[in-house]
């Protein structure tokens, strides 16, 4: 609570070189301030006579936090804070003049604050909860400006007590009069290409020469992601054969299987020792174990399927089936984590050519849209990879459009929920009922934080109305607004999509595929949106692209409308019996 930053520090304001100057002077003045904004620029100095010492423990000082906001919330604040828009803009050089938030004002704030955000998330709480939270640091933390050989260092600190966040600050040498205070914005980040890469918000760069091809990762890759999710391969087993009318003890935590499946060679089993199948919920680790002790115990799930479920994973596999930009039904995906510098030169590139440049960042593992964001904002990208693990995929900037009479023109996706039987030989199945979501706004390529126009998962969202359609209903008024695009043959392109994915997905052993264990079974849903393309022959065609593939999805609606949906799905994996199922045979 001693506010006494003062008595050893200043800001200082630092003039522009003059015209006359040398020109080579002049380059170096720039180099040498990466300074936020376009305003004037600061610097923070030492004014203290004694200078400072770091071994001194009265060295260590708090910043506080001028702004603490998740990004979906920024503009709204901005709007509805009082005086905060004044202050942001202040702080980043931007001229505000008016006493009402304009829309012009809070858009420059919401494109520069990328420069002075900094962030951190909450280990503990809800999904909701550990969403990174981003802040901005007060007039004389933000004005510490970036070296390579840093004088400080800076940290966010979450004082339990106040339940509230301060950036420490500590010198990491000893320090004189005059001697400027400096952080590394790229701390701990040691690859000078990297370096690069993460400076360029405040540091403009072309990475044009760098290629933005991204070949699939090497088989080291997918062993770390073995070991890191301590899974452990089965043996090589024989397939299990079982007498015809045998009737399958089922061990489940699952609440929507415990209330709908009747079908009468399945029991339940509280005895998960005694059980012939196991339909976890939580993912399985220990199929070495399983399939020394219990080869004949079958289990929803698969070795590495996370390779399908995760999606950088999803990405890195899919490269298999398609040239350089991955294949048709993928939208262009790049790691953040492993291959930024390829996709800043891809970004630069699209952007030299006039292109669409509308990105959309997801964590690699979070469901529900979280933590998800669109934006043409190169600088935002870059920074969204400070807080999680993230892929930026190609936004699909011209999707195929429904007709909602109440709105308009909205986005919509398709969940199909398919069946794995096997891995090897690949068999699988799709469930015969799709579900459809949809946006709640006309869809248009801005409002970018517009969640309900450019979002269709609405049933998580607070006091949101969830559109619902069936599909035996949506498909004739598909047809009426698309004459020349039957159901039929946009779900043929569909499914070819989705045997081509799980071809990739199988085609190596264990870990670079998912693994061929036979005593496996395996339900995923699958959400995907349709896009305008154009074919090889100049035809404007429907092109599905896969957004993702999630394990154990909520099968909640499919219980309600279609009671015998667990029936059909244990029926098709564990008794090999699709007669009166109702599913069809992709592969």
């Amino acid at each position: 609570q001693v506010f006494d930053a003062g008595d050893y520090f200043g800001i200082m304001q630092v003039e522009e070189v003059d015209e006359e100057e040398e020109v080579d002077e002049e380059m170096e003045e720039q180099f040498k301030k990466p300074n936020p904004g376009n305003g004037p620029c600061f610097k923070v100095i030492v004014t203290n006579e004694n200078g400072l010492q770091a071994s001194n423990p009265n060295s260590v000082f708090l910043v506080d936090h001028a702004w603490t906001y998740r990004a979906e919330h920024a503009r709204q604040q901005l709007r509805r804070v009082p005086g905060l828009l004044h202050r942001m803009a202040n702080l980043m050089g931007i001229p505000f003049h008016g006493e009402v938030p304009d829309e012009g004002s809070i858009e420059q704030v919401l494109q520069e604050m990328w420069k002075y955000n900094q962030t951190y998330q909450l280990s503990q709480g809800t999904a909701e909860e550990k969403v990174p939270v981003w802040y901005i640091m007060d007039e004389f933390g933000s004005r510490i400006q970036h070296s390579d050989q840093p004088s400080f260092a800076a940290a966010p600190l979450f004082y339990m007590p106040q339940q509230i966040a301060y950036t420490v600050l500590w010198p990491l040498r000893d320090l004189e009069t005059g001697d400027e205070v400096t952080r590394d914005y790229a701390y701990g980040e040691t690859d000078r290409l990297i370096r690069k890469c993460v400076l360029l918000p405040w540091v403009p760069t072309e990475m044009l020469d760098v290629s933005c091809f991204t070949p699939e990762p090497p088989d080291e890759h997918y062993q770390a992601i073995l070991a890191e999710n301590k899974e452990k391969l089965p043996v090589a087993i024989n397939p299990p054969v079982y007498a015809k009318d045998k009737v399958f003890k089922v061990f489940t935590d699952i609440q929507q299987v415990l209330n709908n499946l009747t079908h009468p060679r399945f029991v339940f089993t509280d005895n998960e020792g005694e059980a012939d199948i196991l339909y976890n919920f939580s993912h399985f680790k220990d199929y070495r174990k399983l399939s020394e002790e219990k080869p004949e115990v079958m289990v929803n799930q698969f070795p590495c399927e996370n390779l399908l479920t995760v999606k950088d994973c999803l990405a890195s596999i899919a490269r298999r089936a398609g040239g350089p930009d991955g294949p048709r039904w993928l939208p262009r995906t790049f790691n953040l984590q492993t291959e930024l510098p390829q996709f800043i030169s891809y970004f630069q590139q699209r952007e030299r050519r006039g292109e669409d440049n509308h990105w959309i960042c997801k964590p690699w593992n979070l469901a529900r849209s979280l933590d998800t964001h669109i934006t043409n904002n190169l600088n935002s990208i870059i920074r969204h990879r400070e807080s999680s693990p993230k892929v930026v995929c190609k936004y699909i900037e011209e999707p195929v459009l429904f007709e909602r009479e109440d709105v308009g023109l909205v986005k919509f996706d398709v969940r199909y929920v398919v069946l794995l039987r096997s891995a090897r030989p690949l068999r699988l199945y799709s469930y015969d009922v799709f579900w459809l979501r949809f946006s709640n706004r006309a869809f248009s390529l801005d409002d970018l934080d517009d969640y309900e126009k450019h979002f269709t998962v609405m049933n998580y969202a607070p006091g949101v109305t969830l559109k619902q359609v069936h599909c035996e209903d949506f498909i004739p008024l598909f047809e009426k607004q698309y004459p020349e695009y039957p159901w039929t043959m946009v779900q043929a392109s569909i499914f070819k999509a989705f045997a081509e994915l799980f071809q990739v997905a199988s085609s190596k052993p264990a870990p670079l595929g998912i693994c061929d264990y036979p005593s496996s079974r395996a339900i995923y849903a699958i959400d995907l949106m349709l896009k305008w393309d154009t074919s090889r022959d100049g035809k404007r065609i429907m092109q599905p692209q896969i957004l993702e593939v999630n394990f154990n999805p909520d099968c909640d609606r499919a219980c309600q409308y279609h009671p015998t949906f667990f029936n059909d799905v244990f029926s098709t994996l564990f008794l090999d019996e699709t007669d009166n199922c109702h599913v069809t045979c992709i592969v």
